[in-house]
């Protein structure tokens, strides 16, 4: 059973690196602010939950597990708020969303 245990719990965490580097390159790659949130608060929050569950099965029923899950908690709470904040804040400094329409304009007129 440990076996199997280290392996679901490996496979968490490279999985939850994965997507963290994910977010990390569409972070660079994504053409405006609106898309560039996006992929970051979306990708981070699981890549984040995939990293805690696997460290929470290599913790085993312990306190440190509790501690972990109470982390994910926090996490899964704040990451989307602090996403929709900074959309809210783009929003109100007058940051236009890129939209489909928007690309088939020329940009030089």
């Amino acid at each position: 059973m440990s076996v199997f245990v280290d392996a679901v719990s490996w496979a968490c965490l490279i999985a939850g690196g994965v997507f963290c580097v994910i977010g990390a390159v569409g972070l660079i790659r994504m053409p405006e602010f609106f898309t560039r949130i996006h992929a970051a608060g979306v990708t981070d929050t699981l890549g984040a939950g995939l990293i805690l569950l696997g460290l929470m099965l290599q913790a085993g029923f312990t306190l440190v597990a509790v501690k972990l899950a109470m982390i994910g908690v926090l996490i899964l709470f704040t990451s989307p708020t602090a996403t929709h904040a900074l959309a809210k804040a783009g929003l109100a400094r007058g940051l236009k969303p890129l939209l489909a329409e928007d690309r088939s304009k020329p940009s030089n007129p």
